[in-house]
């Protein structure tokens, strides 16, 4: 199908997109849309004969478990809201620990590197015939970056996509940002992954921006998409002409005139690219883009056990402080412990925004201090409540004004009963409001 050009569609900057001329398209993050009910924005545009496409971020389809039957029939449920020609999701885990390693569940709140070992590809290659079995339409998967390189990789990413493509028949979506910040941050050749890739398999092109600090690209997708990744851009279309290419951007929204800016920079760049596909080496032409006639091969023995431990031991010395694993350079380890950190404390600000309201300019470290101790385990509104709590029982915040309104805040999200610490936190509770 072709699509065109299109951009993310966000909340933030719904009117703005709205008003763009020229958009073929949008992609929304799936979970930011109930599967019952469009907003306003998304359904006016529908009403256009605008497409939009779900673009899921919390399958974790890399992870050593299998897809979560939940999560896979919201992102069903989604697609079929939006009349949506394709879904797509990672190349990623987002969560480890539970049941495979008898350990506590651990979760990123980020899309982490899978490890390109064989491995890894089995268990991905069966998560995502899975999920294409519960799915209404073809899934694409999205190629991600990474601050972090897994040791003892058999795999290039070029041909671990391409197998993954072979055994699966899964669409591919490439994102020429994250190309760029593999190169930068791994020292992997965006050519040499467009050369051993199917491009054949590609369903759209993701372009965003980023910034580099000592060295490493951080993709932000809250920059203006810079000129290296428009010339992987260039590369790309020089090997195929893509069914859609679509600009990202999630944060520090800029006025409507730079957003047409950019999309008029991607049309120039396609434009003026070469139209011949380049012809690749034989030793790495992928195979034709088929889902397998023969039957899936199961995962070997062993296989996700092997992955769950490799996974939970990363993502714990990331978010829990436990030692690194062996091979990983601890420097790298810890701008991605920073950054998850960081992220964290700045979604739990959007989904639960009176905390900082209540807390001020003490939100941040407040936050920061109670997640360096206590990894999260569920989703990020669990992760406002229990940082609440632990404020709470601690006496904090220590302007009584201030820890009443939290108190209030709190109890008016946590039920009828407190979920976790109840004696201690009733006692907090009543404490506050003491005098009120």
């Amino acid at each position: 199908m072709e699509l065109g050009i299109g951009i993310g569609w966000r909340p933030e900057i719904a009117a703005e997109v709205e008003a763009l001329s020229g958009i073929d398209w949008v992609e929304a993050v799936a979970e930011n849309i109930c599967d019952d009910h469009l907003p306003n924005s998304l359904a006016r545009l529908r009403e256009r004969g605008v497409t939009v496409v779900p673009h899921g971020v919390s399958l974790g389809l890399g992870g050593a478990d299998r897809p979560d039957a939940g999560r896979l029939a919201g992102l069903a449920a989604r697609a079929e809201l939006l009349g949506a020609p394709l879904v797509t999701e990672h190349i990623a885990f987002v969560r480890a620990g539970g049941p495979l390693t008898a350990s506590p569940r651990l979760e990123a709140g980020h899309l982490l590197p899978v490890p390109r070992t064989w491995d890894a590809l089995e268990v991905l290659c069966e998560n995502v015939r899975i999920a294409q079995d519960a799915l209404p339409v073809p899934l694409a998967l999205e190629n991600i970056a990474a601050l972090v390189s897994w040791p003892d990789e058999e795999l290039t990413e070029g041909r671990f996509l391409a197998e993954l493509v072979e055994r699966t028949g899964v669409r591919l979506l490439i994102d020429v940002a994250n190309l760029h910040t593999n190169r930068v941050n791994r020292g992997e050749d965006p050519a040499k992954a467009l050369d051993e890739l199917p491009v054949e398999a590609i369903a759209y092109v993701h372009v965003a921006g980023g910034v580099e600090k000592d060295g490493v690209w951080h993709d932000t997708h809250a920059h203006p998409v810079t000129a290296p990744v428009l010339d992987v851009l260039r590369e790309l279309r020089s090997r195929v002409d893509p069914p859609g290419v679509l600009l990202e951007r999630d944060d520090a929204f800029p006025p409507a005139p730079e957003l047409a800016a950019e999309l008029d920079t991607i049309r120039a760049t396609l434009r003026t690219a070469s139209t011949a596909p380049a012809p690749r080496p034989a030793a790495t032409r992928p195979a034709a883009v088929a889902v397998p006639a023969v039957p899936a091969v199961p995962v070997a023995p062993g296989a996700r056990e092997r992955t769950a431990v490799a996974q939970t031991a990363l993502l714990s010395a990331l978010v829990a402080g436990t030692p690194a694993p062996a091979g990983f350079d601890r420097r790298r380890l810890g701008v991605q412990s920073r950054a998850l950190a960081a992220k964290r404390a700045d979604v739990v600000a959007k989904v639960a925004p009176e905390l900082p309201e209540i807390l001020g300019d003490g939100y941040r470290a407040a936050f920061l201090a109670y997640a360096a101790g206590r990894p999260m385990s569920d989703g990020y509104r669990r992760d406002a409540l229990a940082f609440a709590e632990r404020l709470l029982v601690t006496g904090a915040p220590a302007d009584p004004v201030a820890r009443r309104r939290l108190t209030y805040w709190w109890q008016d999200r946590s039920g009828p009963r407190p979920p976790r610490r109840a004696a201690r936190l009733v006692r907090a509770a009543r404490a506050a409001l003491v005098g009120k």
